[in-house]
């Protein structure tokens, strides 16, 4: 009798593998130890790039196996994990363990020689031991790729990724010094300075240095018609205003320690929050936070051009230090005020996010580019595009209740539904079969150079197709792949999400503003026109929106769907 099986695994850039090639090693013991027993693999459940630090309840695949657990007609009698310290870190196997047992879906595990006996200590240990090793081995990647940045940087100065800062272009600098990642085709890179940006950073350096502040440079620059940083590499930018210059961009310049020639790591390290701390189940997540100065390594000579000597970077350094009274740092300030629209409410004249603001006692909203950008007159902006929350707290509630409701329920099915496209189906699976026959080609080839072939030749074969796979992959990319959308199921999602909205009303404004995120709700203030734009943009392959817009009027109770639905 066959013993069908599901499959997990996973791999990310931290555990330093390739991932086709940790993919296949771990595919190759989990079928080891199945078939001999007459077991066959039907389905997959593989995580690329999830930090095995993240639980199971985060990770995409592993959520979509723990759902094909629940479902009594699933396709698989088992589940097989190739490798465990792959897939579970810390305590984790303790939390999904009893997932498996409860639904009656035996855990296979080469380390166990089959299926975990939930009766058996000796499984348990085993498992926590392979939890343990797997956060040991985590940590000591850490350790090991940070010491050897700090090393690279201090007495090599190499350039470690990244965008170049403004002011400076890349450079070829040669095949890259490790013989496996040249024979992947990666080089060197080296900043060098930038013929006509270069003379613009040397200047704002010495204007600060006669005492002028960030909006005067600013505005200075702007009059000046000398693009910002973001309209100068437009295509990196797009999500960035191009117009003018900013109180911002001028102060990231002037705190760019490269500048001065020197490689420096280290501003920035990540560190490990709770995600829920009601939850400790949930796990961590990642967040990026600024290191003090006297943790940033810098190489030990200059290694690139130096635009500013090393005596004016600290000269004004320590001017920006004074106008801040001795409290400038990079920490962000988190709002302890209650915003229904945070993130989610933005400028008709710009088009960025209007910024929350606590005024007599209640919510407000305002967009102010002066106070970020020197921006003139002729751009048509008001110095201050300001909002109360209360003047478009009931009309967003009133239409989202309406608009899921039963009487408009139709009308917000077919807006959603008529928008959607399908793929290029053909197109896409020949690329997937190209894909899988090149991906087939690279696991060959590794074993081929494993066995000691011709080197030569085997890695002219392995560059061949791995350079196939990637031009396949951007070919993939540019696919449109949007799934058409059925009206069966834009009503089981609405049906799902109907009764939180019919109560939006009542709810706290924090969690208001959860909701809106994630139905994907976006406000536009017209300040001009006293008009709101209220459209639903589900964050799923292709925006498929419904809007409405509404005058800001005490009495008004009137809401229009809007023509562009």
């Amino acid at each position: 009798m066959t013993i069908t099986f599901g499959f997990y695994g996973r791999v990310s850039t931290e555990d330093n593998q390739d991932p086709q090639a940790s993919r296949a090693w771990q595919l190759h013991r989990a079928r080891a130890l199945i078939e001999p027993r007459g077991g066959e693999i039907v389905a997959e459940f593989f995580d690329v790039d999830k930090s095995r630090s993240i639980p199971w309840q985060l990770r995409p695949h592993a959520v979509t196996l723990i759902e094909e657990l629940k479902d009594p007609r699933r396709g698989f009698d088992a589940v097989v994990i190739g490798e465990p310290q792959r897939a579970f870190y810390g305590n984790q196997y303790c939390l999904t363990f009893p997932l498996f047992e409860h639904f009656g879906v035996p855990l296979w595990v080469p380390e166990v020689g089959g299926p975990i006996d939930p009766a058996n200590e000796a499984h348990d240990m085993i498992m926590g031991v392979f939890g343990g090793l797997s956060k040991g081995e985590r940590n000591g990647i850490k350790i090991r790729v940070w010491a050897a940045m700090a090393a690279i940087t201090a007495t090599e100065g190499r350039f470690l990724g990244g965008r170049p800062p403004y002011g400076y272009t890349l450079q070829n600098a040669g095949p890259h010094p490790n013989p496996s990642k040249a024979a992947d085709g990666r080089r060197l890179r080296r900043l060098v300075a930038d013929p006509v940006t270069s003379a613009v950073v040397r200047w704002i350096y010495g204007e600060c240095l006669k005492g002028r502040g960030y909006l005067d440079i600013a505005e200075d620059l702007t009059r000046q018609g000398i693009l910002c940083p973001s309209a100068n590499d437009p295509e990196r930018n797009k999500h960035r205003d191009q117009r003018a210059w900013s109180k911002s961009a001028v102060r990231v310049i002037l705190t760019n320690p490269r500048y001065t020639g020197h490689q420096v790591w280290n501003k920035q390290r990540k560190d490990e929050i709770l995600v829920d701390v009601d939850n400790v189940a949930l796990g961590t997540t990642t967040r990026q936070r600024w290191n003090s100065k006297d943790k940033w390594i810098w190489s030990e000579h200059p290694v690139h051009d130096a635009l500013v000597s090393v005596e004016d970077y600290r000269r004004v350094q320590d001017i920006l230090a004074k106008r801040s009274n001795g409290r400038f740092s990079h920490r962000p300030r988190q709002t302890r005020r209650p915003y229904a629209f945070r993130g989610v409410l933005f400028c008709g004249y710009c088009e960025r996010r209007m910024q929350g603001s606590w005024n007599n006692e209640q919510a407000c909203y305002r967009c102010r580019p002066v106070a970020r950008h020197a921006i003139g007159d002729d751009l048509g902006h008001p110095k201050v595009v300001y909002l109360q929350e209360a003047k478009i707290l009931d009309e967003a509630d009133g239409w989202l209740a309406t608009a899921f409701g039963p009487d408009a329920l139709e009308h917000t099915i077919a807006a959603i539904t008529e928008q959607a496209i399908g793929p290029d189906e053909v197109n896409l699976l020949d690329l997937r079969k190209r894909l899988l026959k090149c991906d087939r080609k690279l696991i060959r080839y590794r074993s081929a150079l494993d066995t000691r072939g011709k080197l030569l030749e085997v890695f002219s074969w392995h560059n061949e197709a791995k350079n196939e796979s990637a031009g396949l992959e951007e070919e993939q990319k540019a696919v449109q792949v949007v799934r058409p959308v059925s009206d069966a199921e834009v009503r089981s999602v609405i049906e799902e999400i109907g009764d939180v909205v019919r109560l939006v009303g009542e709810a706290d404004p924090r969690d208001k503003a959860e909701l809106f995120l994630r139905l994907g709700l976006k406000h536009t203030y017209y300040q001009s026109r006293q008009t709101v734009e209220a459209r639903v943009e589900p964050g799923s392959p292709r925006r498929r929106s419904v809007c409405f817009r509404a005058k800001l009027h005490e009495s008004c109770t009137k809401r229009s769907p809007c023509s562009d639905a």
